[in-house]
């Protein structure tokens, strides 16, 4: 009975946390659409949004830290519950940098960003990377499939070169238009925000993976114990 009632509580968490999911993954949508489009409005759904995933983020926070007391689990149910608590923060922080995206299209930017700069910056290409890793840590979770947390790996890498190079070509883009410095130095923080979006996404497949070797292991020496 009592290993029945971790699994249902474990369960109600699990749910809680593909509700914070769902909700950053529109916030990271939304943001891409502000940037790239330079809607405003779009950008005011961002922010009006963030109090929620602040709340959601408490209200996670606590239940975890509930069942932990309540039930002191061990082993991979005490894991999951702490890997639960560590994803959640990441996913608050991805919510904390697309609000910052937002708030930079509303205060910092005075016209869509030309089509050969974007194009110079990667920074469409940017996005969709940072998305497709938010993607794959969601379905690695829900499908307990360590190979789509460590696809991650090499994404993040791809994000990291793509930030890299941007400063220069911002530099560049500077020079020739110097009239635009105080905008283009926020933009390079918008491309800084994308690539620490990318690192949360790491740290949360980093979390997945340690979850579930936890699991193969623990399910490896139950059946070891059966020969």
């Amino acid at each position: 009975m009592a290993a029945l009632h971790i699994d249902t509580e474990l369960y109600k968490l699990k749910n809680s946390l593909q509700e914070m999911w769902v909700i950053v993954d529109k916030q990271l949508t939304k943001s891409q659409v502000a940037f790239l489009d330079y809607d405003k409005g779009v950008a005011r759904e961002v922010i009006s949004r963030e109090k929620m995933v602040n709340a959601l983020e408490l209200k996670i926070d606590s239940e975890c830290e509930n069942f932990i007391a309540r039930n002191n689990p061990v082993a991979i149910d005490l894991r999951l519950a702490l890997a639960y608590i560590k994803i959640n923060n990441n996913l608050e922080r991805i919510g904390d940098f697309a609000e910052g995206i937002a708030l930079f299209v509303l205060n910092n930017m005075s016209e869509k960003l030309p089509n050969d700069f974007a194009k110079k910056l990667r920074i469409e290409e940017m996005f969709n990377e940072v998305q497709d890793m938010f993607t794959l840590a969601k379905e690695a979770l829900h499908d307990e499939n360590s190979d789509k947390a460590e696809k991650i790996f090499g994404i993040d890498n791809l994000v990291d070169e793509i930030n890299h190079a941007a400063i220069r070509i911002i530099a560049d883009e500077i020079k020739l238009h110097p009239e635009k410095i105080e905008e283009y130095l926020y933009l390079h923080a918008v491309i800084r925000k994308l690539e620490r979006m990318g690192d949360r996404c790491n740290n949360i497949a980093e979390e997945i993976v340690f979850y579930l070797d936890a699991k193969i292991l623990k399910h490896n020496t139950e059946e070891k114990l059966k020969l």
